[in-house]
């Protein structure tokens, strides 16, 4: 199976100027993607889609590659992942060469090591599913039966009596999606104009390595955090 690494990268952002290319631990935010995806043995090549081409420049100075820009009409703030993603596997299909699953990388998420992606690669490879996507555990307390809303001047449960569970060692078990960080797809859900197909699987993470770059305050914590990611990165 050929595997290709697609972290989207786009010029515009509005929370932080420049999100791509700000640094964390001296590096810009993007790099720490594309380390990650290089270190993966599952992916054939790693690719950044960008319309910018500064983000272009530091992408391959870190050597990813960045065969093409990406039309101005996929790179505004509210251009979907899907469009973004069948422009990368037909333009590579015109150049010679197939994708037969796609392994999606959020820039944000630049403490996802190369194992999560490898573990998407390996469930894809399998036959067993359609996506793979990483999750987190949802915390108890914002499990359905303990969230409420405001309803005039009072609150009131989102499910009925008998569904309320207040105990932890009673509540399911639920995962969220965290960025997501990893999102794997085979080229027939992406040729059925799907991120998630009939069958997906989960690629179980932890919030250190969760962590999602959205705000000034996101880059902070990472920042703050950094030292922690490469200790335990150290410990092995």
């Amino acid at each position: 199976m050929k595997v290709l690494g697609l972290i989207p990268a786009r010029g515009g952002s509005k929370a932080i100027p420049r999100k791509n290319l700000a640094l964390l631990g001296g590096r810009p935010l993007i790099v720490w993607t594309i380390e990650a995806a290089l270190r993966a043995k599952c992916l054939q090549r790693v690719i950044v889609s960008t319309d910018d081409d500064e983000i272009a420049l530091a992408a391959r100075t870190a050597g990813a590659e960045v065969p093409f820009l990406r039309p101005k009409d996929l790179a505004s703030d509210t251009a979907p992942a899907l469009p973004v993603i069948r422009h990368a596997v037909q333009a590579l299909d015109i150049m010679g060469w197939q994708a037969d699953a796609v392994i999606y990388l959020q820039p944000t998420s630049p403490f996802r090591g190369s194992a999560v992606i490898e573990r998407a690669a390996a469930l894809l490879a399998s036959g067993t599913c359609d996506t793979a996507v990483s999750v987190i555990p949802v915390p108890h307390n914002m499990t359905p039966g303990s969230l409420m809303r405001l309803c005039g001047d009072f609150l009131e449960f989102l499910t009925p009596p008998e569904a309320r569970q207040f105990r932890r060692q009673e509540k399911p078990l639920l995962f969220a999606r965290n960025g997501p960080a990893v999102l794997g797809l085979t080229r027939a859900t992406i040729s059925a104009g799907n991120l998630y197909g009939d069958r997906v699987k989960a690629v179980a993470m932890g919030p250190l390595e969760s962590h999602d770059i959205d705000t000034t305050l996101d880059l902070s914590i990472a920042q703050a955090l950094l030292p922690l990611v490469l200790a335990e990165r150290a410990a092995g």
